[in-house]
């Protein structure tokens, strides 16, 4: 072997070494190819990264059900109704005063409604088969859609099969990065997903607070493209609803677009059940996108968007939960025609689910329980300050035949931790009553 001069024994050992492992891997390669060169070590792949029960989500949620397994807490959730779930429910071959539900005005297990159900899958089978752009779309759906329209005084409607994919797609898709979203701050988680989805700013403003969003507008607008505001109806935790002519004259001062969320409204505020509109008499034109929910006060599932012919006809052309989607099916589409009818038939109910929400609330407060801002209005809390006394007492009330679920951290703060019940027009006072005498003693 030829000397290398100048070169330290070990340096030279080494060197020659690899000339070696080169000429080797030159005799072992077929022409024209070039030498592979010695595989890397990869770094090893965490387990986490590929078993869902390592998941952080949930090994939160273990955590979670294991501690309150630790303290005889019972899982409040999933059980399993037995028949129509109204202001009575059946759980485990029990009856229950149900508080759990959102059939406001009892239109979910209504004969009318039930019929209609069953007239449309007779008529147009149980699905429609395809998107409605496509070959789904069929006269229940457009009757549905103009019934809606009329309702809000607007040009037309839209319905989706999910409610809360109507709110994703419509935010998600109409604004975009140049844009500002502003809502209030306890807005639906529904809205959020929307607004991360379209890329736009979002900025939240104190709960039903109009000073604060003035002053944000303020500052902010003219950074902006399209502007956003987003309110719901009635809010769902809390079951108080925004000055709605105050957020109108806001909206129109700073060119911005307002869109109200009615899901727990409609049926439930105004003299005929019409909304939070006929509530303050506002014309529906005053607002740009009213958004609602085919399944509480309209007895079926999915969702609506109303307002002007070019923002439903850009919808139904271009929003990705609806173009890419199936469409609603027949029955649902009926029961929620049927119900909406029945709604403007039957005044009397939403005056019952009134005066019961108000009664509730008044007992309550009475009996010193914690509902928070609540009107009466459908929805009250009864705020328990943790999850674990939420949980508690609502198991308490359970095993006492009443039915009403906790809402728990991180839904809500951890202090605000609460009961929340949900009032239908069949209520009786002396359920009421009951109730909150049982509520009042677990409490003690």
């Amino acid at each position: 072997m030829k000397k290398l001069p100048g070169l330290a024994a070990g340096i030279k050992d080494k060197l020659i070494q690899q000339a070696l492992e080169r000429k080797l891997r030159q005799a072992s390669t077929p022409a024209g190819q070039t030498p592979a060169r010695p595989a890397e070590k990869k770094p090893e792949i965490p387990e986490e990264h590929y078993r869902f029960h390592l998941h952080p989500g949930y090994q939160q949620l273990r955590i979670i059900n294991d501690g309150a397994k630790r303290l005889g807490v019972k899982n409040p959730f999933f059980k399993l109704h037995e028949g129509t779930a109204g202001a009575d429910t059946h759980i485990s071959g029990r009856e229950f005063v149900n508080y759990a539900s959102y059939n406001y005005l009892n239109m979910s297990g209504d004969p009318v409604v039930a019929a209609a159900a069953k007239a449309a899958i007779d008529q147009y089978g149980t699905s429609v088969s395809a998107s409605r752009l496509v070959s789904g779309e069929r006269p229940i759906h457009r009757e549905l859609e103009k019934e809606i329209a009329a309702l809000y005084g607007v040009d037309d409607a839209i319905t989706f099969v999910s409610g809360h994919a109507t709110n994703v797609s419509t935010i998600g898709y109409l604004f975009g990065p140049r844009d500002l979203v502003l809502h209030d701050e306890l807005i639906h988680n529904s809205v959020l997903q929307g607004i991360q989805l379209s890329g736009a700013r979002r900025l939240p403003f104190p709960h039903n607070d109009w000073e604060a969003l003035d002053s944000i507008l303020n500052e902010q607008r003219h950074q902006f493209e399209r502007v956003l505001i987003v309110l719901e109806g009635i809010y769902s935790m809390d079951g108080d609803f925004p000055a709605l002519p105050r957020f109108i004259e806001i909206k129109q001062r700073h060119r911005a677009f307002l869109m109200v969320d009615e899901a727990h409204s409609l049926g439930v505020m105004g003299a005929r059940g019409y909304g939070i509109r006929e509530h303050f008499g506002v014309d529906g034109k005053d607002v740009d996108i009213w958004m609602g929910t085919l399944s509480k006060t309209l007895a079926g599932c999915g969702g609506y968007i109303a307002g002007e012919t070019a923002l439903v006809e850009h919808l139904k052309f271009l929003a990705p939960s609806f173009l890419y989607s199936v469409g609603m099916p027949p029955s649902v589409a009926a029961s929620a025609l049927a119900a909406l009818r029945r709604m403007k038939e039957l005044p009397e109910r939403v005056a019952a689910l009134q005066a019961r929400g108000k009664f509730f609330l008044e007992q309550a407060k009475a009996a010193g329980i914690d509902t928070g801002t609540s009107t009466g209005l459908a929805v009250v809390p009864a705020i328990m300050g943790s999850s674990l006394k939420a949980t508690r007492i609502s198991a308490a009330l359970f095993k006492q035949g009443i039915n009403v679920q906790p809402i728990l951290y991180p839904a809500v703060p951890e202090k605000s931790a609460r009961l929340r019940f949900f009032i239908s027009c069949m209520h009786t006072e002396e359920q009421i009553r009951r109730t909150i005498e049982i509520l009042a003693g677990a409490l003690r």
